[in-house]
């Protein structure tokens, strides 16, 4: 009964051999024949926004994302296939804490852009969301004292430029709004 039980816990305490002892090979397959490429509308020859619809997929088969994508998001990838970012989605740059003579330029092709803080040096607090306009294009985060600009390279008129029919919101003031500009 000892020897029992003796052998039985060495079993469990044993390795487990492996059932195949060779390894898996890989190898790579030639084609010759060459794939006939999709007649796809390249980055550059996108136009209208008839060029920004996709021809969908073959019935009977899934559609790729190039295949089914319209509009932005075609764009998007069309731009990505040609190693252009169209949204410019690089961080912003954290090696150095914006000054008023010197703030850290934000991009923006729209009216208003979010940007995010998270200090200097980088990861120093919780990010901290701020709100730049075409009319404020300054912003100081209030963490840190960070200063960022608003960069506008959208068209400089709107097309849709029907705004004066609207109230004329004003944006609340702030401490910012009654310091004197000699004081920067």
């Amino acid at each position: 009964m000892f020897l029992q039980r003796s052998a039985v816990a060495a079993a469990r305490r044993a390795a487990a051999a492996p059932a195949l002892r060779r390894g898996i090979a890989v190898t790579a397959v030639r084609r010759n024949d060459k794939v006939p490429a999709p007649n796809y509308k390249t980055f550059n020859e996108v136009k209208t926004a008839q060029d920004l619809l996709g021809p969908g997929a073959k019935p009977g088969t899934v559609p790729s994302d190039l295949e089914q994508s319209t509009g932005l998001e075609r764009l998007e990838i069309l731009g990505k296939m040609e190693g252009v970012d169209i949204f410019d989605m690089r961080p912003l740059d954290a090696s150095r804490l914006g000054t008023m003579a010197d703030p850290i330029l934000v991009r923006s092709a729209g009216d208003e852009q979010y940007a995010g803080c998270t200090g200097f040096p980088a990861d120093s607090h919780n990010v901290i969301w701020l709100g730049m306009t075409r009319k404020r294009p300054i912003e100081r985060c209030p963490e840190c004292g960070s200063v960022y600009k608003m960069n506008y390279v959208g068209p400089d008129d709107d097309a849709h430029g029907h705004h004066d029919h609207h109230h004329g919101f004003e944006e609340p003031k702030t401490f910012a709004d009654y310091v004197k500009p000699e004081y920067y």
